[in-house]
This record gives structure tokens, sequence and C-alpha cells, in this order.
């Protein structure tokens, strides 16, 4: 199960990221929020996984 968190947080991340970049390009404020947002959301997901694996050991 953690290892799939972990992996959807770094699609989160990646897909934020891509996201954010071509709306950036194409001048899409918008799109560019949006993209932080899930990028964001992907951190978060990141952050909470490492805190289980910190209370798990």
């Amino acid at each position: 199960m953690a290892r799939n968190q972990k992996s959807k947080a770094k699609m989160e991340q990646a897909k934020g990221k891509a996201k954010e970049t071509a709306a950036r390009a194409v001048g899409n404020e918008s799109r560019t929020t949006e993209g932080r947002m899930e990028k964001a959301k992907g951190d978060m997901r990141q952050a909470k996984e490492k805190m289980k694996d910190v209370f798990r050991d």
C-alpha cells in the first residue's frame, strides 16, 4: 500500500509540473495554477508517506 501511495505522489508531482510548464508556455494562467496545485498535492502526499515511514521504524 505504501509503495502505491509513494508512486501516486510521484505521478501527481510529475503531472502537475508538466501541466504547469505547458500552461506557462502558452500563457494560460489558470492552467498554470492548476498544475501548481496538483504538484503541491503530490508534495503533500509524499511528505505524509515519509512521516509514516519515520514512525513505522
